[in-house]
């Protein structure tokens, strides 16, 4: 069903596409969107080392909400900030794609943990993230996004 990547030589092993995953602050998730569209979107996540699940916070409402109710589907991008290898002018970028489908996660202490756990990759003033949480929490959708395949390769732009 999903397919191999064509360049294979290119092709990361499944440590680094985690790597990955776990340094880089946002990706796009995309969706089946209104009317048969795709629908992507950037937005921030967490890799999850203990279930492999990549994590989302939303609002409760909007057009990503309702596209992922009508068919959990789903992919997700992320990519490096790219290198250069010295003397050379093209940027090598690593990238990552997973696909899989979303599921919402009901249990509120779980919600609660996983929103500080991702807040951590942009901070950690825990008296911050603690007043976020407070303010936010009961008004957050956490979802995720559960892998059924991920690939991903390290690209050389010339």
């Amino acid at each position: 069903m999903f397919r191999p990547v064509t360049r294979f030589k290119q092709q990361l092993p499944e440590q680094e596409c985690i790597d990955i995953l776990n340094q880089e602050l946002r990706g796009v998730l995309c969706v089946l969107g209104d009317g048969g569209y795709p629908y992507g979107l950037p937005i921030n996540h967490f890799y999850c080392p203990e279930d492999g699940k990549i994590y989302f916070h939303s609002g409760k409402t909007g057009h990503k909400i309702d596209a992922m109710r009508r068919c959990p589907k789903a992919s997700f991008c992320v990519y490096d900030q790219g290198y250069r290898k010295e003397g050379q002018w093209a940027l090598n970028i690593r990238s990552v794609i997973v696909f899989g489908k979303i599921e919402m996660v009901e249990d509120q202490e779980k919600v609660y943990d996983i929103a500080r756990r991702l807040s951590r990759k942009f901070t950690q003033d825990e008296s911050y993230i603690d007043r976020e949480i407070l303010r936010s929490g009961p008004r957050t959708l956490l979802f995720a996004l559960v892998p059924e395949y991920m690939t991903g390769k390290l690209v050389n732009e010339s």
